[in-house]
């Protein structure tokens, strides 16, 4: 599973002109799904998004999660983190989670983030998704799991 967070002043997400997720001061994460990924990762994903620390304490250094400035969380899908760059000029997406298994992942990673984060909002699986932000900073980070 892979997990590109920016921190962001606001960002939102829309589908055919409408907005489907938005939010002020937080997280945007762009969520990919590798083949292999399961679905009893999802657990340590999250708690990792929700307690990394990239939002400054009183002295300046990224010692605050979004857990504790509560700000929003965006979530959005994007299987092109998948991808493979390593050779030519066009990306393969052979890593990837196939469509049906990558829609089950993210649709479970939404409901463990809503439980745990009511501040949640999200891009929809499998759309032409356009993705508006004010990166903070700028902060990004690439996770894992």
């Amino acid at each position: 599973m892979i997990a590109l967070l920016q921190r962001v002043s606001r960002a939102s997400v829309s589908v055919d002109d409408q907005v489907t997720g938005s939010i002020d001061s937080g997280l945007l994460v762009l969520v990919g799904f590798r083949r292999g990924d399961q679905a009893g990762q999802i657990d340590r994903f999250i708690q990792r998004i929700l307690d990394y620390r990239v939002f400054a304490d009183d002295d300046g250094r990224m010692n605050l999660s979004l857990r504790d400035t509560g700000g929003g969380l965006l979530l959005v899908p994007q299987f092109t983190l998948a991808a493979d760059t390593t050779s030519g000029n066009r990306p393969g997406f052979s890593p990837a989670a196939a469509p049906d298994v990558g829609e089950m992942l993210f649709d479970e990673l939404i409901d463990k983030a809503t439980s745990l984060w009511p501040a949640t909002a999200t891009g929809v699986f499998g759309a032409h998704m356009e993705v508006s932000l004010v990166n903070d900073g700028p902060v990004t980070f690439w996770l894992e799991t």
